[in-house]
């Protein structure tokens, strides 16, 4: 058997040797990190190369610059005294062309004229309107409110081609389909013609947002899915409200797209004529009864009309403004229109209001985007659309309602949001969080704030 030799073991560094070794190899890897990171992410050597001289020579000028514009300022003897010996003549202008590629990367703050908000009946909501335009950014983008009341407008914003615009030429335009917002015209003349309450059973076939041939055709003795007309309303359901509208026929829907104001000739123009031409039969028909289809147009103006009529029970009359001559009426201007039955217009309000407690505004007029003393304070009211368009061209998103005060009515407001975006870029926010927030803004000013 053979024997290893005995081999004494080596003594080992002291503690602190071992800390400082370990010190030293952590200092360099960090610094390999660093010279890595900046190769890779590093600006050119121009930029990143600023010697300590270079920086002193900069502190040593400031005491000058203070005297009048650096970049307007030519060299002079004073300033030239003070360079160091080892600093050459040419390293000054090496500085300032690097101050000025600085000031060219650096963002440029965005100029804001408000000229447009201080001309506006409510600064507050005007300037929160813009707030709201600017953060979110939607390529293009409308929102108006009115004083139900006095049907004056008391504030707007505008957003068009990304450009925030000092004048709302987006309020009166006819060019917009409807989309949604024509169901109202539908459970209007469903309850004028009696035939029709708001929890009458309508059949639900398929899918609630398409519009299939196969989904209009309900057999006798139909014993399958049912929704009330209040819900397929406030979700937006196409089939059920496409077979209501086949049902009342297009001379009664005719009638009540008259009451709110389609198919008119406004005076001045302002706002256009709104357009609504539903067929006799077939399946146009049901496309108009439910909105699905851009032959239906509305202007955000007459939207705003629509909603004051069926909060306040009276006859269409447009909202005016006294400084938006050639975009609003100058004054109040009753419509020969006719009205609806009282039925009528409570079954509207209380179906706009299932809307947001059951319905498509539910998520976004809440809680989530407002303060619960706010939510509950209020009742709150309206109709979300959402469809394909062509002028601008682009997903058009609608919200069209109301907010009141529960312990006096007599404050509030009508609201019209419509955001147009490129189905192929990137979304603004949801039409009902922009709505649920100025709402929660306008509740906080003037209904919650025991101050005013």
């Amino acid at each position: 058997m053979t024997i290893k030799p005995y081999i004494e073991p080596k003594d080992r560094l002291p503690y602190a040797v071992r800390m400082r070794n370990r010190a030293i190899a952590i200092f360099v890897f960090i610094l390999i990190c660093f010279g890595i990171g900046s190769c890779i992410f590093g600006g050119s050597s121009k930029d990143s190369d600023a010697a300590p001289a270079e920086a002193e020579e900069i502190v040593k000028d400031s005491a000058v610059a203070n005297e009048s514009n650096v970049a307007e300022a030519a060299p002079t003897a004073e300033v030239s005294e003070q360079i160091p010996e080892n600093v050459s003549q040419e390293q000054p202008a090496e500085i300032a062309a690097a101050n000025d590629s600085a000031q060219t990367i650096a963002p440029v703050e965005e100029i804001i004229d408000s000229t447009h908000i201080k001309s506006q009946k409510d600064v507050f909501m005007a300037e929160k309107i813009d707030n709201l335009l600017r953060r979110f950014k939607p390529e293009n983008a409308i929102i108006l409110i009115v004083d139900p009341r006095s049907n004056e407008i008391l504030a707007w914003g505008e957003r068009k081609d990304n450009v925030i615009q000092t004048k709302p030429d987006y309020l009166i335009r006819n060019t917009f389909p409807a989309a949604s917002l024509a169901k109202t015209i539908t459970i209007a003349a469903a309850m004028e013609s009696n035939r029709y309450a708001l929890n009458t059973p309508i059949p639900q076939i398929g899918g609630g947002h398409t519009l299939y041939k196969n989904q209009l055709r309900v057999k006798e003795n139909y014993s399958g899915p049912t929704v009330e007309m209040q819900d397929a309303y406030g979700k937006s359901y196409n089939p059920p409200l496409a077979l209501i509208g086949m049902n009342v026929g297009a001379s009664r829907l005719k009638a009540a797209a008259k009451i709110l104001g389609y198919n008119m000739n406004y005076p001045a123009g302002l706002p256009g004529r709104s357009t609504y031409a539903p067929p006799d039969t077939g399946y146009a028909l049901a496309e108009a009864s439910c909105g699905f289809t851009e032959a239906t147009t509305l202007s955000p103006l007459q939207a705003a009309a629509q909603v004051r009529a069926i909060l306040l029970k009276k006859p269409l009359e447009i909202p005016w403004s006294s400084n938006l001559d050639g975009i609003a009426p100058k004054t109040r201007l009753a419509l020969d229109v006719g009205k609806f039955s009282e039925n009528t217009y409570y079954g509207l309000r209380q179906a706009m209001i299932r809307s947001v407690t059951h319905g498509t505004a539910k998520k976004n007029i809440s809680t989530k985007h407002m303060a619960r003393k706010n939510y509950e304070a209020l009742n709150i009211g309206g109709k979300t659309g959402s469809l394909d368009g062509s002028d601008p061209k682009g997903r058009y998103d609608w919200f069209m309602g109301f907010a009141e005060s529960k312990e006096d009515p007599s404050k509030a407001i009508v609201i019209v949001v419509l955001q147009i975006f490129d189905n192929q870029g990137l979304r603004p926010q949801p039409t009902t969080q922009v709505t649920g927030m100025l709402i929660n803004y306008w509740a906080h000013q003037y209904v919650t704030n025991k101050k005013k």
